[in-house]
């Protein structure tokens, strides 16, 4: 069931993406919303087809190595996902100007998140890992998500597209992901977690897609 909602979950992105390209009409906000899509169908392929290949013929050196390198991309392409809401957020409300510090801060604290995941002492491909780096990481992303959190709270529904949304996606999304990539090599029944956090990313494509075709 795992491989077929992974299978079912990068299809729909890949689709949405090549709609976005096809009916954006060189709309720079569906170009991005474009570009966000296959980001993060790229980036998630990474560990998700891995885990498909995992689900249908078992676990081997190979795949873990897979699956680790797997995670590490999907860590860097999911930081880069909310860079781009950013500039979606930007084009979106145009007559809103983002406040000089929360835009440095989404930046900065991305661009941390980053460089940290390209360290090699996330022991991406190990069963250990390092928690140390694992808190440090996500705590600066969680302050990059808090950033974009507050972008939308500021725009609200002007223009009654009704972006309010996004914050509550955004919410359940690292809600949903925190506790996995910090708890769930305890607690391995917290990987569930993951399925309502794919569930709200779907649900961020979506809403631009209604935004496409409204």
């Amino acid at each position: 069931m795992e491989a077929i909602f992974d299978i079912c979950y990068l299809t729909f992105d890949l689709i949405a993406g090549i709609l976005f390209f096809a009916f954006s009409k060189g709309n720079v906000l569906f170009i991005l919303y474009g570009i966000l899509t296959l980001t993060l169908c790229g980036g998630d392929a990474f560990h998700l087809i891995p885990r498909v290949a995992r689900a249908f013929k078992g676990s081997n050196d190979k795949i873990k190595k897979q699956l680790g390198i797997g995670l590490q991309v999907s860590s860097i392409t999911m930081t880069v996902f909310y860079i781009l809401l950013l500039y979606i957020w930007k084009n979106t409300f145009t007559e809103i100007k983002a406040p000089v510090a929360l835009e440095l801060i989404i930046w900065i604290s991305a661009l941390i998140r980053i460089v940290i995941c390209f360290l090699p002492q996330n022991n991406w491909c190990t069963d250990e890992g390092n928690m140390k780096l694992s808190v440090i990481r996500n705590s600066v992303f969680a302050l990059t998500g808090i950033g974009v959190i507050i972008l939308y709270v500021l725009s609200g529904n002007k223009y009654d597209l009704h972006m309010t949304r996004m914050v509550a996606a955004i919410i359940i999304s690292f809600g949903c992901y925190l506790p996995v990539t910090l708890l769930s090599k305890k607690m391995p029944k917290l990987g569930l977690l993951m399925i309502p956090k794919t569930c709200a990313y779907i649900w961020m494509i979506v809403i631009g897609l209604q935004l496409l075709f409204r």
